[in-house]
């Protein structure tokens, strides 16, 4: 454990009376340097160069380009308390003396901001928040670093790379199950940011990169600590989330099994962590499950988390909350289950009918949870399930307009106004049933019609996804 004050204090760059020479200087038609040299088809004719790369890494064109894109992710602060809008006017001041340090390799990295967030399965994600100024630096770095690994990272690979994504990952192993590949090797690594081995990560890099500074620095990110509760912990192990090396350097680690995989002629699929192999038989998915485990283990000093890793059917998986099933034409994606249990209780907080709000601020709301909803689970198939889950949100909207109306007098009158008749609006005025049971009944949903909440400006969930799915 380590005094955290000194943290605070280790980043006084800014001398008064030092006038410095704006390096960072923001423009919107900015060309950023090309810093590959590869060709069309994204391969070098020869081996790089990668004996200057903190050249690269300094250069004006890639900084502005770091800085730009941390002040676009935004982000909550770190241990030094400086926000992202503090961080241009700090860059202005302190630029000539940054670079300077890094390159003497006298910068330090401060420590990062422990995150705790819970995890659908009652876990806890733990996330480093590096300072804003350690994130343009590892902006910075992951920039030039990612041209080089691109062309060295397997086809197969999806997790945090450019142009790559979940829906890629998961046509892939719809590809595999349909050329006959109905057998899942489903590996769960145990905490994997947590656990990546600092010694053998290194080694990995220094295969690729000649230039000693580039290895100094990131050995330094990997060993910079992390802040809980006031007090610096040491990392002499983990890649923590929260940086923008964090990503390329998990996908560097983990190459090295997508490259035994390859060597071993599996097919596979891996999106960060997530990885699943896809073979023809049980006894091979066993076979494959016990050496793969071995290799992970013993090569790449990883823990797996058996009560979670299984050999199962496609139709029984759960990857990237999404699941598969035998349909017309062969294997068909679904959104898995528990995906639709949690956007439930997602809609459940948004529209408790003890929570006071607006039904204005309810349909914005679902609007901005439905519509990312959608999106991502757009190449399932999911019409029925879209369906159901439109009725049981008009009924937990109609739930809480009853519920607004509380006294019988009110009740009475808002029917009236809606086409009930007069008997029929004093009896459900005067009702004892439940709120959940009148939100269903007829009277209901004659007083607010499917098209009354939409024009309301309740979203459908069905024809919002029919509109993205085309």
């Amino acid at each position: 454990m380590k005094n955290s004050k000194k943290y605070v204090e280790i980043r006084k760059l800014h001398n008064e009376g030092y006038l410095c020479e704006v390096g960072l200087e923001i423009q919107d038609n900015i060309e950023v340097m090309s810093i590959s040299s590869a060709s069309r088809n994204g391969r070098d004719d020869k081996k790089r160069d990668t004996s200057n790369l903190m050249e690269q890494i300094l250069h004006r064109d890639n900084l502005n380009k770091a800085y730009k894109k941390v002040k676009k992710n935004k982000g909550s602060s770190g241990v030094d308390g400086m926000t992202v809008d503090e961080l241009l006017e700090y860059l202005k001041r302190n630029n000539r003396q940054l670079q300077k340090d890094l390159i003497e390799e006298s910068y330090t990295p401060m420590p990062v901001r422990r995150v705790e967030i819970e995890k659908p399965d009652g876990g806890k994600r733990l996330l480093g928040i590096p300072t804003v100024v350690d994130r343009v630096v590892q902006q910075a770095i992951a920039q030039v670093l990612t041209p080089i690994y691109e062309e060295k990272f397997s086809e197969t690979s999806f997790g945090f790379r450019p142009g790559r994504s979940q829906h890629q990952a998961i046509e892939k192993c719809k590809e595999h199950i349909n050329d006959g590949y109905k057998w899942v090797v489903d590996i769960d690594i145990s905490k994997y940011f947590d656990t990546v081995n600092h010694d053998k990560l290194m080694s990995i890099l220094s295969k690729d990169i000649n230039d000693k500074k580039v290895l100094r620095l990131i050995r330094k990110y990997l060993q910079s600590g992390v802040m809980i509760n006031g007090v610096v912990a040491e990392t002499d192990i983990g890649c923590p989330q929260g940086g923008p090396c964090s990503p390329l350097l998990s996908n560097i680690y983990l190459n090295e099994l997508d490259k035994e995989l390859e060597r071993r002629g599996l097919r596979f699929c891996r999106f960060a962590d997530d990885c699943n192999i896809y073979v023809k038989s049980k006894r091979s998915a066993e076979r494959v499950m016990k050496s793969v485990t071995k290799f992970l283990e013993e090569e790449l000093k990883l823990k797996i988390n058996l009560n979670k890793s299984k050999v199962t059917r496609p139709w029984k998986l759960k990857y990237l909350s999404f699941s598969f099933y035998n349909g017309k034409g062969g294997i068909q994606v679904r959104v898995h289950p528990k995906a639709i249990e949690k956007l439930k209780r997602n809609i459940k907080e948004v529209t408790s009918r003890s929570n006071g709000k607006s039904l204005e601020w309810r349909f914005q709301k679902l609007k901005q949870k439905l519509r990312g909803w959608i999106n991502y689970f757009r190449i399932a198939n999911m019409k029925t399930i879209a369906k159901e889950l439109d009725q049981w949100l008009r009924r937990r909207i109609r739930l809480c307009i009853w519920k607004q109306w509380k006294r019988v007098r009110t009740r009475f009158k808002e029917l009236k106004k809606r086409g009930i008749s007069k008997q029929k609006a004093w009896e459900y005025a005067n009702t004892r049933r439940s709120y959940w049971r009148i939100s269903k009944s007829p009277i209901m949903n004659i007083a607010y019609k499917d098209k009354d909440l939409e024009n309301l400006g309740l979203i459908s969930i069905t024809k919002y996804y029919l509109r993205t799915s085309c």
